[in-house]
């Protein structure tokens, strides 16, 4: 009697360079996560993330974001990726390829929570209303899809008295760059295609 074995196929993974110094994008041939997970604190990870979490125990890890199929990591400045590219690829890929959780059930939903929370502290008017809808469909269309690419995320937070705020995920997030991607980039388009944006400014946090 024949047995079948199924063999799995092999983790892939390879970095690219992100514009921020301090992180790096490793891109696997699976999908990790389907949406985008942005973890800045140990605690998050380990309540939502057991990559994350155990990506945590490594010493030079400040920060892990996790989309589709790459993980971004931000490092502590007083390391050098050079030292830490290949001992970090092999981590993820040995994590991987042992089938362990990436992103536990809730998390999405939890996040969502948090995020109608937010929003309900914050009243718009009907005409402000649709010029919100308006700045959050330009960034979906425009933004999010350069910004991933380059291993970060930027997300709509608030729209004041002309002022775009975003929130910056991932390679994105203490970025050098990302204040002239904001200014000459996404701050001219918005002002170019919603006129009655102002200024566009990162939260800082």
């Amino acid at each position: 009697m024949e047995t079948t074995t199924t063999t799995k196929n092999p983790v892939l993974i390879y970095t690219e360079q992100t514009p921020n110094p301090e992180s790096l994008k490793f891109v696997t041939n699976k999908m990790l996560y389907s949406g985008t997970a942005d973890f800045k604190t140990r605690e998050l990870a380990d309540q939502y993330s057991p990559l994350a979490a155990a990506l945590f125990d490594l010493p030079y890890v400040k920060a892990v974001y996790i989309c589709n199929n790459f993980v971004t990591i931000t490092k502590e400045l007083n390391y050098e990726w050079q030292d830490l590219m290949i001992r970090t690829k092999d981590f993820i890929k040995d994590y991987i390829a042992a089938d362990k959780p990436i992103i536990l059930e809730g998390f999405a939903e939890a996040m969502d929570a948090l995020e109608k929370e937010r929003m309900s502290q914050i009243t718009y008017s009907e005409d402000e209303g649709e010029l919100v809808a308006r700045i959050r469909e330009l960034i979906d269309t425009h933004v999010k899809p350069a910004v991933e690419m380059d291993g970060g995320n930027i997300e709509f937070k608030s729209f004041q008295d002309g002022i775009v705020t975003l929130i910056m995920q991932g390679a994105c997030s203490g970025c050098p760059s990302s204040t002239v991607t904001l200014k000459s980039g996404i701050e001219a388009m918005l002002k170019r295609m919603v006129p009655e944006v102002k200024e566009v400014v990162q939260e800082m946090g």
